[in-house]
């Protein structure tokens, strides 16, 4: 996992409540063995049609949408089932960060452990940058998790909530075993300095 750097990144909308991750990446993609070719699997259903041409209607597959980084979706996203494959498709598809109201704990914590963000800002903030897009196809967003804070295409900035477990993972590039093998001198010196514990279910003092 790379390390996660402060970037300004074009938007692309699509304000739907509820996006589960069936939608995002359909269950019948489930089998696959490897990460290759995923960012052609994410939102196929609604990308898609049933002879495989692409949808021109949706977000996804308009001129504009073409190279953002950053998904501004609606409410609750990434709710149903735990699958990782979700916040892997999205990655795979060039988005480093996803912005909403809300989002489901499972979904949440696998795109944390995968490198990608999710930012919740408030109705308010998500109505802005929702008109800015309208406005603009081209606004950009500047995303600051060091600072933590999420620059507005107005130059308005708003919180980055995370707690600082998480922050200093994606900061560093590494998920909770590399961040554990990252601490393994401190580990070591600390093991070193404190004797065996007496197991108390071997039936001897």
């Amino acid at each position: 996992m790379e390390s996660f750097i402060t970037f300004r990144g074009r938007m692309v909308a699509l304000p739907i409540d509820n996006i589960d991750t069936d939608q995002i990446f359909p269950g019948r993609f489930l089998r696959v063995t490897t990460k290759d070719g995923m960012e052609d699997m994410l939102f196929a259903d609604w990308r898609f049609g049933p002879d495989g041409a692409p949808r021109p209607e949706f977000a996804l597959n308009q001129p504009q949408a073409k190279g953002a980084t950053v998904l501004l979706a609606g409410d609750n996203f990434g709710s149903g089932s735990s699958r990782e494959h979700a916040p892997w498709s999205l990655l795979a598809y060039g988005f480093r960060a996803i912005i909403s109201t809300s989002f489901a704990d499972i979904f949440r914590n696998n795109s944390l452990k995968n490198g990608l963000l999710p930012i919740v800002v408030d109705a308010a903030t998500h109505r802005e940058l929702l008109a800015a897009v309208a406005a603009d196809p081209s606004a950009e967003v500047e995303v600051d998790l060091a600072a933590q804070v999420l620059r507005l295409p107005s130059g308005r900035t708003v919180p980055l909530p995370i707690d600082a477990f998480n922050r200093r993972c994606l900061l560093d590039g590494v998920d909770e075993l590399g961040y554990l093998l990252s601490r393994s001198p401190a580990i070591t010196a600390y093991e070193a300095t404190h004797p065996g514990r007496a197991n108390t279910l071997s039936g001897r003092a």
